[in-house]
């Protein structure tokens, strides 16, 4: 069994201190013990669980409205799905890494100062512009001997946000490591010798992810995964695939 280092011990602090996370964890944890399934496979669980919680959620975020803590239910709402969202991602990670389940050497987080020169290493260079992808947790390794290996997860909670602008730095980073006109003809360079993989994660709450525009989409990542139980499609796998995927491409 591993045990946490004193940045996951914070991280796990942090995520189980965070008001609305309690009923969501409740859930999860719940899931986990009554229904004897994995920690692997409550990754697929997340949209039932974000789903199930809302009410309960919703009355804590009330509960702060009236305290006068936050203005607008709205708003806060949706911040709290995306939030509640990575949250969940990481949580489940980490107890997946205690159980043995992902090798002791890969990390994940949301915090980018945590890997040393980040934002260098996932620069594009496009002219004298900058091009910087859309993050929302780093999964990557820690040999330090070697460079760095890490993989992008975007994460949505449905297809109608920002899937476009993740999947065209994709596009870009592969015009910036190959050799094709356009990279000279726009001076698009890239420096670093490990070329991350670039993957997306949704819950899908509207069901957008057969529509053939998202389905288009989503095959320019490396992987695409969705926190929901299905058989694995060649557009995207159920997430908890990704623990398969952190361990073969990072471990």
């Amino acid at each position: 069994m591993y045990i946490l280092n004193k940045e996951e011990e914070k991280d796990m602090y942090s995520i189980n201190n965070t008001y609305y996370m309690e009923p969501i964890l409740n859930k999860l944890n719940s899931y986990v013990e009554k229904n004897n399934i994995s920690w692997q496979q409550a990754f697929n669980k997340i949209y039932e669980v974000l789903l199930n919680s809302k009410d309960d959620v919703k009355f804590l975020v009330n509960e702060r409205i009236k305290r006068g803590e936050i203005k607008n239910i709205d708003q806060a709402m949706k911040s709290i799905a995306g939030n509640a969202f990575s949250n969940s991602i990481v949580y489940i990670f980490l107890k997946n890494k205690i159980q043995g389940y992902i090798k002791p050497n890969i990390f994940i987080t949301s915090r980018k100062k945590r890997i040393k020169n980040f934002n260098k290493i996932t620069a594009i260079q496009v002219g004298d512009q900058i091009q910087k992808p859309d993050i929302d947790l780093v999964i990557y390794n820690q040999n330090f001997d070697k460079s760095i290996k890490f993989i992008i997860l975007s994460l949505k909670t449905s297809m109608r946000e920002r899937a476009g602008q993740t999947y065209k730095w994709k596009l870009l980073l592969e015009i910036a490591t190959t050799e094709n006109p356009i990279k000279d003809k726009y001076n698009i360079f890239y420096s670093n010798s490990e070329i991350p993989y670039i993957c997306f994660a949704t819950v899908n709450f509207y069901n957008e992810i057969y529509q053939p525009q998202h389905r288009g989409i989503l095959k320019f990542f490396d992987k695409s995964f969705i926190a929901k139980e299905i058989t694995p499609k060649d557009f995207i796998e159920p997430l908890s695939n990704l623990v398969d995927f952190v361990n073969e491409k990072l471990g």
